[in-house]
């Protein structure tokens, strides 16, 4: 009800007792959707703020307010200098003007989404605020009061329509009035319900009540959390409690929402790596294919790619094991005791990242259960930054690629396919080491190089699960991650952009990674 018509009868000549005689000194936005206007008087200054969003509007009125020296605009410049005449409440109408010198009035229009501030000379609209309420440049201030017929025949006339008859009352008044029986009462007994509001409405009480969200009330509901006897007061206490609460509403989402994502992105890491292991677990065919090969390397021919032998691990059953012509036998025995020993240790990761994955689930799951629990900003920030949930700061990229530091040495990783060119064209000199992931798309690594330090085993690791973790093999269990020196890196004319070719290179198998969220990369 801060913009019922009510109330505003009600603060409006409060305000104007006040503001009579001062004189505008700067009406300014540093928002988009708020204006400010400064009154100079004999003490101190006026303020009146108003919040004119489609979502929420709303005035208030500061002791004190500083005005930002960046992204600030002056509006309405033709009233600075001009001064309060007086302040005019429009009968039954959400709606109110500051009249000034020189036949200007400043509108008030607090009509929910459509809201507005707009400058008149004379009966002329010659400004808005909101530009896109285009209908308010055909406005008059002549015809703006409205009319209610308040008689007993007047409301037995409109009996089958009242809320449009007492147009001005309101949805909160029409929730208390049925909260109290309205609709199922006599004829007799609603005219008195209705003149009962009136005499609660003509000399109010102010209350902050929990109606869906936190309301300004005339009308006693029973979630009351604050209650006041001026009406200035109770509208600056509001805009403060339901400013707090927004904040807290939109935080609270934002890192519900990344808490969420978080334990989605768990949790299908954790089922496509069981997936992945069971499949491993039930599979053990380049052990056994080893095995046989090396206890038959008589009876294998040469150049074959085929060959059937009987398998002593299950009944001597024939099986058949595919071979690489260019191999002889015993090199393809190494070849599958190689690919055995890497499925053993894909095995025991997957098994160790699985135990980590499934306590990462649990606190997640936690995290969610006490977020809900939480009431106010100062428990929710505290519980971001304590949970590593805290939101990055949003500040201004300066280079094209995200900076690490680990164990002494820069890593840096590109943006995307055209940052990926500036940094291995630009940013790197011929003995810096380059990674990227094997075959896949995905962001150029930079180790840089430094004079007389050798970068460590551990170091290229970490890079390359950078690498693999800011490329399409993200969510694979192990990543095969290229390894070279700047200098056998290029790019030929023509090619787009990220694309480019590698002369020589080593390749290490690593798990994809993140940089760990409480390490922010610059």
């Amino acid at each position: 009800m801060h913009n019922n018509y009510f109330f505003l009868r009600k603060f409006t000549p409060l305000i104007e007792s006040s503001f009579n005689g001062s004189v505008v000194s700067e009406c300014f936005s540093q928002s988009k959707d708020e204006l400010v206007v400064r009154f100079e008087t004999t003490g101190e200054p006026l303020f009146i703020r108003a919040v004119l969003a489609p979502s929420f509007s709303c005035l208030s009125f500061p002791d004190i307010f500083h005005r930002a020296r960046r992204n600030s605009i002056s509006l309405f410049e033709e009233i600075i200098g001009t001064r309060v005449t007086g302040i005019h409440q429009f009968n039954n109408e959400r709606s109110f003007a500051i009249e000034l010198t020189d036949s200007h009035s400043l509108l008030f229009k607090m009509h929910g989404n459509r809201s507005n501030c707009i400058l008149f000379k004379g009966d002329v609209v010659t400004g808005l605020f909101n530009q896109r309420i285009e209908s308010d440049f055909s406005l008059h201030l002549s015809t703006l009061d409205r009319q209610i017929d308040w008689s007993l025949e007047a409301f037995l006339k409109n009996r089958h329509r009242l809320e449009a008859h007492y147009f001005t009352f309101g949805k909160l008044i029409w929730k208390y009035l049925k909260d109290h029986s309205f609709d199922e009462q006599t004829p007799e007994e609603q005219w008195s319900a209705i003149q009962n509001v009136l005499k609660l409405l003509d000399a109010p009480r102010y209350y902050i009540i929990e109606h869906e969200k936190i309301t300004l009330s005339l009308l006693p509901f029973p979630t009351i959390l604050k209650e006041f006897t001026a009406p200035l007061e109770a509208l600056n206490h509001f805009y403060a409690a339901y400013s707090q609460e927004q904040a807290l509403l939109a935080e609270k989402n934002s890192t519900l929402s990344r808490l969420k994502n978080n334990l989605r992105d768990s949790e299908n890491y954790f089922n496509k790596s069981t997936q992945r292991l069971q499949s491993l677990q039930g599979s053990n065919n380049y052990k056994i294919w080893a095995d046989l090969i090396m206890a038959n390397l008589h009876a294998i021919g040469e150049k074959t790619n085929k060959v059937t032998l009987q398998n002593f691990y299950d009944e001597n059953r024939p099986i058949d094991i595919p071979l690489k012509e260019a191999l002889s036998p015993q090199k393809n025995a190494e070849v599958y005791y190689s690919k055995a020993k890497k499925q053993q240790m894909e095995v025991a990761m997957l098994q160790q990242g699985l135990s980590k994955k499934e306590r990462e689930i649990e606190v997640l799951r936690k995290q969610l259960q006490d977020l809900q629990t939480i009431s106010d900003l100062k428990t929710l920030r505290a519980f971001t930054s304590t949970s590593g949930l805290m939101e990055k700061a949003q500040t201004e990229e300066r280079l094209p690629f995200h900076e690490f530091e680990f164990n002494g040495f820069r890593i840096l990783v590109g943006k995307n396919a055209k940052s990926n060119d500036i940094l291995t064209l630009r940013y790197a000199f011929k003995d810096d080491l380059w990674l990227h992931a094997k075959d896949v798309a995905g962001s150029h690594v930079l180790i840089k190089h430094q004079a007389g330090k050798k970068i460590g085993k551990d170091v290229i690791e970490r890079a390359a699960q950078l690498a693999a973790y800011y490329s399409k093999r993200k969510n694979e269990t192990l990543c095969p991650v290229t390894v070279t020196p700047r200098k056998f890196v290029r790019k030929r004319k023509g090619d787009p952009a990220g694309m480019v070719v590698v002369e020589k290179e080593d390749t290490i198998l690593v798990e994809p990674k993140a940089w760990p969220p409480n390490q922010v990369p610059r």
